[in-house]
């Protein structure tokens, strides 16, 4: 295989980046998302909301902090790493090499920054990374959500990742943002490697990812957290949804819109300054 030219990243590179970008971003935001797991499930399916253990962000984060210390706030990090390596270096690793490569089946110049060529990078090389990071993320949120002092939802309590794994395969068996940056650079907004310019074009990506993405987020962690009950044919099922969409109906019919986005709060801009750094490290510049 030959070595990529200056500027460029092998798959091997970028998917090492992404996963140390990743790990870095996990270690700041795990807190955040044991919160916004914890809220996503309080009041589920509970007309007007429920009773309340956590009054919103804040208070969730000091009442956890107080009760279970810096281990409650950090519940589930373990199978978060390793979520998110698998997820975002699939992700940050496959997304230009499947660019580059769909530009060339389709005529167009491997660097060329396309719309539709990097939604179909994006959406691809995102697919790899959630297949791979699948099961994780059914742990990830399970531990997240436990709590022995204040707890929502269904609980779920392992030992560690590895008892998780074992515990749930026994019982249940197996059941694009360049773009953005791009144009800020194109249109002299901001240069090229400047912090700014990171931090805008994810902020940008950030919150489109945020709108769209949060109601499958909460769907998939009320899924994943709820418990399983064996129906007539003897199959482990859930108990509360049959599925992500009808887990997003029942969650708008009893809680509204508002229930989609309960507990919506660094990957991309941490993954481009750690990559723009590697760059200037390999291949020796100084500017």
């Amino acid at each position: 295989m030959s070595s990529p030219s200056k500027g460029q990243l092998s798959t091997t590179e970028g998917f090492i980046c992404g996963g140390i970008a990743a790990s870095i971003a996990v270690t700041i935001s795990n807190p955040a998302e044991v919160i916004k797991t914890r809220l996503q499930l309080q009041g589920e399916l509970a007309k007007g909301g429920g009773p309340k253990v956590y009054k919103h962000a804040g208070d969730a984060f000091a009442k956890t902090l107080r009760n279970e210390g810096i281990r409650g706030l950090q519940r589930g990090l373990g199978p978060a790493y390793m979520y998110q390596i698998l997820l975002n270096g699939s992700r940050l690793g496959f997304y230009e090499p499947f660019r580059r490569n769909i530009n060339k089946l389709v005529g167009w110049a491997p660097e060329d920054q396309v719309p539709l060529t990097s939604v179909i990078a994006g959406a691809s090389s995102g697919a790899v990374g959630a297949s791979l990071g699948n099961p994780l993320f059914l742990i990830k949120a399970r531990m997240q959500a436990y709590s022995p002092a204040l707890p929502v939802g269904a609980q779920h309590y392992y030992k560690s990742s590895f008892d998780a794994l074992s515990t749930i395969f026994q019982a249940e068996r197996w059941r694009g943002y360049n773009f953005t940056k791009t144009q800020l650079v194109s249109h002299g907004i901001l240069p090229a490697n400047s912090t700014w310019t990171f931090l805008a074009s994810s902020a940008v990506s950030g919150a489109c990812v945020c709108v769209v993405m949060q109601p499958a987020d909460t769907a998939l962690t009320r899924m994943y957290n709820q418990p399983t009950i064996v129906n007539e044919a003897g199959k482990h099922v859930g108990a509360l949804y049959k599925n992500p969409f009808d887990c997003l109906w029942k969650t708008f019919k009893t809680e509204g819109v508002r229930g989609w986005y309960k507990g919506i709060i660094v990957t991309l801009t941490a993954n481009d300054l750690i990559v723009n750094l590697y760059k200037k490290v390999r291949d020796g510049d100084d500017d």
